[in-house]
């Protein structure tokens, strides 16, 4: 599978960048680039790609994506809407991993960024105290020039290596750079979050792909490393759990609203891919947010 090369642009006076963006639509394609990216989303939610790894990410999210693993987060159709101002605000930096010189990260007392830098090859998220920690530091520090531009990397980088296990991309994953099916998979992938609330049949995903509808299966599997039912399914339960969390409609409305046909089935998916049943994710994500019925 191969997405979209990005070139990261670099001024003369900065080693590496630092940015802010409030549209969601920058960059938002399947893409990779040579720079590690860390990436905090202060507004925004939406369907997030990393790998063969595919979730929910909402406000206060922050991923370590390391160098030349395809990425791709697709805002909610909300922030799209000419008549809703929805907006976001997403702050990031992309970096080199040897912009500090050859030698820096083989320095005994660098080796934890070292380690933590060859983990987000598979991509990490950030949870818990390192979240928020990277959080307040991006809120305090993003403007920081100088010497305490690196530094503010540098702690970021620390915090991020006390969620190193946290990978998203499963170790089967592998991108082949010399791949020319870029445009093809991101025709799938733009498809299938546009009608993932319908019956896709293998006819109309293949046509998508402009290939046989026998030669799909193979072609896909062979790329995401999963069977394009498995990915349709990770697609309806993540905005499942959009709307568990939204806390708007019930369970059961929720199940048709993420286009499954009955309820066992949504259970049955739920509960194989979150490891926990609908109203028990409710439960905990709705607690831990300080919505405790």
């Amino acid at each position: 599978m191969k997405p979209q090369l990005l070139r990261v642009t670099n001024d003369i006076v900065h080693s590496f960048s630092v940015r802010r963006d409030t549209v969601p639509c920058i960059n938002n394609h399947w893409h990779y680039h040579p720079e590690v990216e860390l990436i905090y989303f202060k507004k925004g939610n939406g369907t997030q790609f990393i790998g063969d790894s595919i979730k929910r990410f909402q406000s206060g999210d922050v991923v370590l994506v390391g160098s030349y693993l395809p990425h791709y987060w697709r805002f909610d159709d909300a922030y799209f809407n000419n008549g809703v101002k929805t907006c976001a605000d997403v702050k990031v930096v992309h970096f080199n991993e040897l912009f500090w010189g050859d030698s820096f990260l083989n320095l005994p007392e660098n080796r934890v960024i070292k380690t933590t830098l060859e983990c987000a090859k598979r991509g990490i998220q950030i949870k818990g105290k390192a979240k928020q920690h990277i959080a307040d530091l991006f809120n305090t520090h993003l403007n920081t020039e100088g010497p305490g531009k690196i530094i503010f990397l540098m702690e970021a980088l620390m915090a991020a290596s006390r969620c190193k296990d946290d990978q998203l991309s499963s170790i089967a994953f592998h991108h082949n750079v010399d791949d020319l099916d870029k445009d093809r998979i991101s025709a799938i992938y733009d498809y299938s979050l546009a009608h993932f609330k319908n019956a896709i049949t293998l006819e109309e995903i293949a046509e998508v792909a402009n290939i046989s509808p026998s030669s799909f299966c193979r072609f896909f599997k062979a790329k995401t490393r999963k069977t394009y039912t498995q990915f349709i399914n990770e697609i309806r339960i993540g905005n499942a759990c959009k709307l568990l969390i939204e806390n708007k409609i019930n369970v059961k409305q929720i199940c048709y609203e993420s286009g499954f046909n009955n309820f066992a089935s949504f259970h049955k998916f739920f509960k194989l891919i979150n490891g926990k049943s609908p109203l028990n994710y409710q439960k905990e994500v709705l607690a831990e947010n300080g919505h405790v019925n």
